[in-house]
């Protein structure tokens, strides 16, 4: 499996205005590439590369090996477009997000992540430094800082490119970890999850972890940007810009802390983990106007990634099962009707009366279809017919 580690650089003030100015460079070519790439529609790496290593060289002066990552940077650019375009995540044909998305070259930001491979980036990992290509040549010498834990990661799985990325004036390095799969045991029973805006993660054992916190919290920073949004001053935009990405980074951290907890309990009980599949969720549903700010900034993807990744380090079986109706079926009987769910928190079931806790029973639903789902996915292929 692949992970990816986040390293702090820290350059000095000389070094990262020459970092600053590399990656400009090297988006200015990126751009170029793109519009080459789309007025002549070459979508492979090596027609692209033919046509435009010889100008990324002399106009921008790239040396040989940054001129083809930012050459690979557009394929994968337009690739990424075209996967997009034909799941459906930019509308129909005829939207206006659609027909934006193919009417122009894509671009690239002044400062966007800019690949480097092991021939113009190095680690020095008992010194903590890096050694980087710049356009005022190799530089060495850069100081970085991680845990320890990733350290350990780094020295032992590291593969492949590494991005440069500058964010509100500070330096990372992400680099790709390839790991080995562990092997995932046969599970004794399984763990249903059913994940919501008010209660974040809800269990089939009827561990419940409240997102009321983070909801409270959402809203304050609401406030706070809108009070700083409605002045004008110099110290409102510094302080404005120190507030950003705060938000998002605290969420990442809750999501992070309910998974590990999740998985941990389902590798010591020997049972596997199965979600509900919510894709496509936002598309489905329409709400007012005042529930959707709510429904924006629910976090579900990012904790189903997080317990997707989570269960795959530690060779924890997981499913993603159907998620129609499981806040309204009787995991007793069966009875599956609306009135079930009287309110959001109660159910009672019409037929056979079984009551309790509308997420808790949503979970065990959850989990009973991981039962079903399991049986097909391990059963062996049947035998030709002679």
């Amino acid at each position: 499996m692949k992970l990816v580690v986040q390293v702090k650089l820290l350059p000095t003030p000389e070094q990262a205005s020459v970092l600053e100015a590399t990656l400009r460079v090297c988006n200015r070519a990126a751009t170029y590439a793109s519009q080459v790439a789309f007025a002549k529609e070459l979508k492979d790496r090596n027609g692209l590369q033919k046509e435009v290593y010889a100008d990324l060289k002399a106009r921008f002066g790239l040396s040989a090996q940054p001129a083809v990552r930012a050459v690979k940077k557009v394929v994968d650019a337009y690739a990424t477009l075209r996967a997009n375009l034909w799941a459906g995540t930019l509308g129909p044909p005829t939207s206006k997000r659609y027909r934006k998305a193919i009417g122009a070259p894509i671009g690239f930001r002044p400062e966007a992540a800019q690949p480097f491979d092991d021939r113009c980036l190095s680690w020095q990992y008992d010194a903590r430094t890096v050694s980087i290509w710049t356009m005022a040549g190799r530089m060495r010498g850069i100081r970085f800082a991680c845990s320890p834990d990733q350290l350990k990661m780094l020295v032992a799985h590291r593969k492949g490119e590494s991005d440069l990325v500058c964010r509100g004036g500070k330096w990372f390095l992400i680099a790709t970890c390839d790991l080995p799969d562990p092997e995932v045991y046969e599970p004794v029973d399984w763990i249903g999850v059913d994940r919501g805006i008010v209660n974040l993660a809800t269990t089939s054992d009827g561990t419940n972890y409240q997102g009321r916190r983070l909801s409270r919290y959402r809203r304050w920073q609401a406030r706070k940007r809108a009070e700083l949004q409605g002045k004008t001053s110099r110290s409102a935009r510094r302080r404005l810009a120190r507030r950003k990405r705060k938000e998002q980074r605290h969420a990442a951290h809750v999501n992070h802390r309910v998974s590990k907890e999740i998985v941990s309990v389902a590798q010591r009980t020997g049972r596997g983990f199965a979600v509900e599949d919510l894709g496509g969720i936002r598309k489905r549903v329409r709400l007012r106007r005042d529930q959707r700010g709510a429904l924006s900034s629910w976090p579900f993807h990012q904790l189903g990634q997080h317990l997707a990744y989570k269960c795959r380090k530690a060779g924890v079986p997981f499913l993603e099962v159907d998620a129609a109706y499981t806040s309204q079926r009787c995991p007793r009987c069966g009875h599956t009707e609306r009135a079930n769910r009287p309110d959001r928190d109660c159910f009672r079931c019409r037929r056979c009366g079984l009551a309790g806790l509308a997420d808790v029973v949503a979970g065990v639903n959850v989990r009973d279809r991981a039962r079903s789902a399991w049986v097909f996915v391990t059963a062996p292929a049947p035998a030709p017919h002679p």
